[in-house]
């Protein structure tokens, strides 16, 4: 599970949601510093920064962001997503925040000029995510914003070479929307207790069966 954090409402879920915290511990927490500059700073005067570093507008917004918890103080977040609305609810950026178990991350920024149900956004791959995949990839990304309940969050990612145009990478995360409180964390505690201890369980036994299949292992840039 993920949640939706209204960035401005912290101090509110703090207060209203009993095993569920913003930048202290907890069973259920939510840490600033695991986004943006990964500090004690503002995640929120973070955003407003890369807004304006690309010519949107960053007065009267609101950021909602979707990512996983902390679980008992532990989380690894491979995508983050910031979702940008104006003083009208009118989502006007996303941003992707994409980490790498070697402790790195980058955020692809794209601005959004009209109101759709689905977002797509292209754009050359910047940065090292998997040994398995090499630099030189074209990412498209296709978004279905999580605006209400009765439609469903979407992110689907494919990737493709530069240099075939074949399609190399495909995943999809397709989520439901529920109100975040007391009752509905319990149940999704309860079905999912070790939910980030399982996702890298996940990447490093994907990782083991790749490098079974001798699929072919690419260093990092920085290390070539």
């Amino acid at each position: 599970f993920s949640l939706l954090i209204d960035l401005s409402e912290l101090d509110y879920l703090n207060n209203k949601i009993k095993f569920f915290s913003c930048n202290k511990f907890n069973l259920v927490s939510f840490y600033e510093k695991d986004h943006g500059n990964r500090d004690d700073s503002s995640l929120i005067e973070w955003v407003k920064k890369n807004l304006d570093e690309n010519n949107i507008n960053s007065r009267d917004i609101k950021i909602k962001l979707l990512c996983y918890p902390r679980i008992l103080g532990y989380v690894f977040n491979p995508l983050s997503v910031f979702y940008i609305y104006d003083r009208n609810e009118k989502l006007i950026c996303i941003l992707y925040e994409v980490k790498n178990t070697f402790g790195e991350q980058h955020t692809y920024i794209f601005k959004v000029d009209d109101e759709k149900n689905l977002y797509q956004h292209n754009c050359s791959k910047k940065f090292h995510v998997s040994p398995f995949n090499p630099m030189e990839q074209t990412y498209q990304w296709i978004i279905n914003p999580p605006n209400n309940y009765k439609s469903p969050c979407v992110i689907h990612i494919e990737s493709f070479s530069q240099k075939t145009s074949n399609k190399v990478f495909d995943a999809t995360l397709r989520l439901s929307r529920k109100p975040l409180n007391n009752s509905t964390l319990t149940r999704t505690l309860l079905r999912t207790p070790i939910q980030t201890l399982t996702v890298m369980m996940g990447i490093y036994w994907q990782a083991l069966k790749l490098l079974l299949k001798r699929v072919p292992f690419y260093k990092h840039p920085s290390k070539l």
